[in-house]
């Protein structure tokens, strides 16, 4: 599965049900968040991945044309603590894909490894079996992820 795929899968089922969630986000917001959630999780199995969309600020729920842009968690083995390759080469691979990154040692507890990549519209938190893009998603985003989900998350 490439990321490439999963995002263009999730927007396009967003785009096919943009009326009925325009129209929930003025009348039920929180009618307009579990459909959202519905969507996420639906894409996701067809993936074989745990998609959720996150909403840190309330108010982004209304924009619509932004799901799957941004604020995305892609789980693939929750109890995983340990990546699958070498967490040097992440960072090499993060700085080669992403420029001006700044790569992190995060979540050294429970013996779970994790990375942290602050880029210049948020942060990417990386567990051996997770990630969490908390920024806007722009092509070396995208080619960083594609390569995450096929070398580190699977």
């Amino acid at each position: 599965m490439e990321f490439s795929d999963l995002i263009n899968d999730l927007k396009n089922n967003f785009i096919q049900n943009q009326t009925t969630l325009q129209k929930l986000t003025k009348q039920n917001p929180n009618g307009a968040y579990f459909q959202i959630i519905e969507i996420a999780k639906f894409v996701g199995k067809r993936h074989n991945v745990d998609l959720q969309l996150h909403f840190p600020d309330s108010r982004k729920i209304l924009e619509i044309e932004t799901y799957g842009d941004q604020n995305i968690g892609i789980v693939t083995d929750k109890f995983r603590k340990k990546f699958k390759i070498s967490k040097d080469l992440i960072k090499i691979e993060a700085k080669k894909k992403i420029p001006d990154v700044t790569v992190l040692d995060a979540y050294m507890y429970e013996d779970k490894e994790g990375l942290r990549l602050q880029v210049k519209s948020g942060r990417i938190e990386i567990l051996p079996g997770s990630v969490h893009i908390w920024c806007m998603i722009d092509q070396n985003i995208e080619n960083f992820m594609n390569w995450l989900l096929e070398f580190v998350l699977r």
